[in-house]
């Protein structure tokens, strides 16, 4: 029996792109080991192999499905090292939907990739796929075993046995992405964390069993007189910069000090989430559960609740107690699947932004200032308790693709930065910003007839690469701090704490949990 020469095409095409694979890992900012176990050598080239397969089954043109193999390996190498540089985080599995998010919201992502290599990306991709499919013609005798089927088939054999060994082995992984990474390869270390993610996570909420500060004397309508109105505010990428530059002027921060000086807690917050990746820090402090606990699912938790994890949370808990629940958040609800998670939470309404359709925007996103006016308006109208968990958008980056206005550096310096800080002075204009927001809110929740308390965090430190690289990088924690307005406690010095204990500490201040429940 003769082979035909589509079928050594086929082969060789196969080998060829394997070995190129391999050596685009190595560009990786953590790039793979060479010395890998066996198992993961036996994923990468069993997960190659199958897709190899897929596409020339349906091409018909090996060099051309290996193109697009490696080309695609190559974005993943690209968005991996983009991720890294600004998120101090290789890509995950879990990250598959940054992908139909950049088409989405390409505002969020793209810019971090940067629009040139994303443009230069998408006519190459566009340039491979017309010149492959103009210059690789089909085998004429393509179905043949002898031909380019049968050297599939046998590629499909022993890929799928060397996936099937490979899988066997189940490789461990520390949910630490750079270091498997490097231990595992780019695609094994793919592989086991979408095993790991299709398993639903056991653990359980600390509000399952919270207990209510209330009397059982009183009646449910004298419980519910005596509790405070509850907001929180999940300020977008804050955290005080004042402590990387003694140049900022300390008043842009003056209402936030005000609080501060007045609160029952304040001081610096551990969050699970370093310039983006809000839900970490959003689940951790509506769940009581640490980021860490969660393994694989701690990349983005809401998949998991999506999937049928039922978790209580804050939110389900003050419901149980006579408390509407609220939520604002000026972007679209399905961002995050949010539109799916937060009624599962617990929260009877959910404000995005189509609540902010009339609302001038403070640079690219709706203003601090107007989502406190909506909380206000809430406050006024609100006929019981009411829990208002706010999201805010308008710090949210890139911030480079925002311009220093004329008086900025006057304004918002007492002396002024060094070169590479624009980013710097974009930040403090939106944190003045976030500082108005508190003003207003203290008027709203001062005037309110039922004792109010605020608890105020930040999400994650921003991305701010040429700032830190200029000025210092933060170690990551942000800053809070829990008021309540009748003060009814004596304010409690500094004091350091992490975002899952954060919730239970603010029910605890503000009258609404019993201590011993911690």
């Amino acid at each position: 029996m003769t082979l035909e020469p589509g079928f050594w095409t086929a082969i060789l095409a196969a080998l060829s792109g394997l070995a190129l694979t391999v050596g685009l890992e190595r560009f990786l900012q953590t790039a793979a080991r060479w010395r890998r176990p066996a198992a993961a050598w036996a994923l990468h080239m069993g997960l190659y192999g199958l897709a190899y397969v897929v596409l020339v089954f349906v091409l018909g043109r090996p060099i051309f499905a290996t193109a697009l193999l490696c080309a695609f390996f190559l974005l993943l190498v690209v968005v991996s090292n983009a991720k890294f540089k600004a998120l101090r985080e290789a890509f995950v599995f879990q990250d598959y939907e940054y992908f139909t998010d950049a088409i989405r919201h390409p505002r969020l992502y793209i810019p971090f990739l940067g629009w040139g290599k994303f443009f230069l990306a998408a006519a190459g991709f566009i340039a491979a796929l017309t010149i492959g499919l103009w210059l690789e013609a089909v085998p004429a005798l393509r179905a043949a075993w002898t031909g380019q089927w049968g050297a599939l088939a046998l590629l499909a054999a022993l890929s799928l046995g060397l996936l099937l060994w490979g899988n066997r082995a189940r490789l461990m992984v520390q949910i630490a992405p750079e270091q498997d990474v490097q231990a595992l390869g780019l695609l094994a270390s793919f592989w086991r964390y979408w095993q790991q993610g299709r398993e639903r996570p056991s653990l359980s909420s600390p509000f399952e069993n919270a207990a209510p500060k209330t009397s059982s004397v009183l009646s449910a309508a004298d419980s519910l007189a005596d509790l405070p109105h509850l907001v929180s505010v999940q300020s977008e990428s804050f955290f005080d910069a004042r402590r990387i530059s003694d140049r900022i002027r300390p008043e842009i921060l003056a209402e936030f000090d005000r609080f501060k000086s007045e609160a029952v807690a304040s001081g610096y917050l551990q969050v699970p989430a370093w310039g983006a990746n809000t839900v970490r820090s959003e689940f951790s402090f509506l769940s009581g559960i640490e980021n860490r606990a969660l393994g694989v699912h701690r990349f983005n938790p809401y998949r998991a609740v999506c999937a049928g994890w039922s978790v209580a949370t804050l939110a389900s808990w003050l419901k149980q107690q006579g408390y509407r629940t609220i939520c604002i958040h000026p972007y679209p609800a399905s961002f995050y699947q949010r539109h799916r998670v937060f009624p599962l939470f617990g929260f009877d309404e959910f404000l995005d932004i189509k609540t902010f359709a009339d609302v001038a925007r403070t640079g690219p996103y709706i203003g601090d200032l107007a989502v406190a006016e909506k909380v206000a308006s809430v406050l006024e109208q609100a006929t019981g308790p009411v829990f208002i968990h706010v999201i805010t958008m308008e710090n949210h980056g890139p911030l480079h693709l925002e311009k220093v206005a004329a008086g900025d550096i006057e304004a918002l310096y007492q002396q002024a930065p060094p070169p590479g800080c624009e980013d710097l002075t974009i930040y403090l204009r939106h944190i003045r910003n976030a500082d108005a927001m508190l003003t207003r809110l203290r008027g709203a929740l001062s005037s309110s007839d039922r004792p109010t308390s605020l608890c105020w965090y930040g999400d994650h430190v921003p991305i701010m690469p040429s700032v830190y690289a200029a000025l210092g990088t933060p170690c990551g924690d942000v800053d809070y701090f829990i008021w309540n307005s009748t003060g009814g406690q004596t304010k409690t010095p500094h004091r350091d704490a992490a975002i899952h204990d954060l919730a239970r500490e603010w029910m605890c201040s503000s009258g609404v949990m019993f201590k011993q429940t911690l």
